[in-house]
């Protein structure tokens, strides 16, 4: 069931948040995934300092599908020590039923936890939050209320933060037409902000995926050729800051000229237009050798469907010489998300709907785990995850130092129409899967282990 939230306040100054819900129920549930887009980077924090995992997610003001919805930003944790979860709080409500407005979250040195709630366009407001105490999520302050796109927040220890983010129609300012161009923005303490800074805006725009290793920031993205646009996504571009993006190079080293608007870019990993085939980017990671290695699905259309099999898994991993590309396995529609795990002993993981589900073709399936020993050469499906699904499950997410009690957390539902919609999570061996719960009667309960 979907449970009982209040309604929440949309912003304010200082935001006492509501522990969903007023009447002693709650949904961790939502028709729409709750872990999506895939633009949205971390949605999970594990903090070992307290052994939690924080996430966020996007909650909802409907008690059934024929409710009407509006999407509230909600905040929790797993305590690993007690292996339970709290009540999750409500942080706001975002006034859509637009799941890319889902939130992100980042943890700075101190342990506080701040979310960045976005908007889908110019349309409507974004904010950052900041929790009053460190790890803890009853009360928030608001620290900004301003408008961006696709957040991708990363805190590099020492320097502060370094915002990766989408902004729309905002290529005019350094001449070019893109919808959906790509900046960043740096703060030394996230309540004072730099200017934003233009990243990419080659042709009709970009999306882009992204994760840090140590002191360095890594982004992969695409761009979307005219006249179509995003259901002509194409190529794969790498760049990598060192200096909190002051400088923005290539993996070999070469400095890049930034805004990158070419699609010919030094910045180019692989030219997908000279294959006829689109890119969907899935996940950015780093080997034992901290290299970069992208997960991205190849498909030959944009609709669903057969007609555009087959769609393929990839890999590309830069050697230290050159980018290889390799293939993992296939799916059946091009918004299958999963997350690529890269683990000191040199053992490779993606957790992904890579199974056919109960609604074949539409995004979602059920979730697997593969493993490779070889740096992609080769790959096993270790476990199935998930069998016998009602609804398709996809948007699996790696939290930051996933602990590996709590490897993956993604979400179900129907894949055709409005339904329940459940959160879900694993750990690193993909032994048992567990389901948050849907409603609760206390203030903290246990996931269900449900195989």
């Amino acid at each position: 069931m979907y449970g009982n939230v209040p309604a929440a306040p949309r912003a304010s100054p200082a935001v006492s948040v509501l522990a969903a819900s007023l009447t002693g129920r709650t949904s961790f549930a939502r028709p729409k995934s709750r872990t999506y887009p895939q633009q949205h980077i971390p949605f999970a924090y594990y903090c070992p300092q307290v052994n939690k995992t924080f996430f966020v997610y996007g909650g909802t003001t409907a008690h059934k599908g024929t409710d009407k919805q509006e999407l509230l930003h909600m905040v929790s944790f797993f305590d690993h020590a007690a292996g339970r979860v709290p009540r999750p709080a409500v942080l706001l409500d975002k006034k859509t039923d637009d799941a890319h407005d889902n939130p992100t979250l980042m943890v700075d040195d101190v342990g506080y936890i701040w979310v960045f709630s976005p908007s889908h366009g110019t349309s409507r407001p974004s904010f950052v939050h900041r929790s009053k105490r460190p790890y803890a999520i009853d009360e928030f302050e608001l620290i900004r209320e301003t408008n961006f796109s696709y957040p991708q927040p990363w805190y590099l220890p020492g320097r502060g933060f370094l915002f990766l983010h989408t902004r729309y129609n905002a290529g005019k300012s350094f001449g070019a037409n893109a919808i959906r161009c790509l900046f960043w923005m740096v703060s030394a303490d996230g309540r004072q902000w730099g200017e934003p800074q233009p990243l990419a805006g080659i042709d009709m725009g970009d999306y882009q995926v992204s994760w840090r290793h140590g002191s360095r920031l890594g982004t992969a993205f695409d761009y979307h050729p005219g006249p179509v646009g995003l259901n002509a996504r194409a190529n794969i571009y790498y760049l990598e800051t060192r200096d909190q993006g002051r400088s923005w190079q290539t993996v070999a080293g070469r400095q890049v000229k930034t805004p990158v608007v070419a699609p010919d870019s030094p910045a180019l990993v692989y030219d997908s237009r000279a294959e006829g085939l689109l890119v969907y980017l899935k996940d950015l990671n780093f080997d034992a050798a901290g290299h970069p290695v992208i997960l991205y699905l190849t498909a030959r259309g944009y609709e669903s469907g057969p007609k555009n099999d087959p769609r393929l898994w990839m890999t590309a991993r830069w050697t230290g010489s050159r980018w290889e590309a390799r293939p993992v396995t296939r799916s059946l529609n091009n918004y299958d998300h999963g997350s690529l795990y890269t683990e000191e002993d040199g053992t490779w993981r993606v957790i992904a709907p890579t199974e056919a589900g109960p609604q074949a073709y539409n995004p979602g399936g059920e979730m697997a785990m593969w493993v490779s020993r070889d740096q992609g050469l080769t790959w096993r499906k270790t476990k199935q995850l998930t069998r016998n699904s009602v609804r398709n499950h996809t948007y699996a997410r790696r939290p930051v130092n996933a602990h590996p009690d709590l490897y993956a957390i993604w979400a179900d539902g129907h894949g055709r129409e409005p339904s329940e919609s459940f959160l879900y999570f694993t750990n690193r061996e993909g032994d048992h899967v567990w389901r948050l719960p849907p409603v609760m009667h206390g203030d903290s309960a246990k996931p269900e282990i449900i195989r």
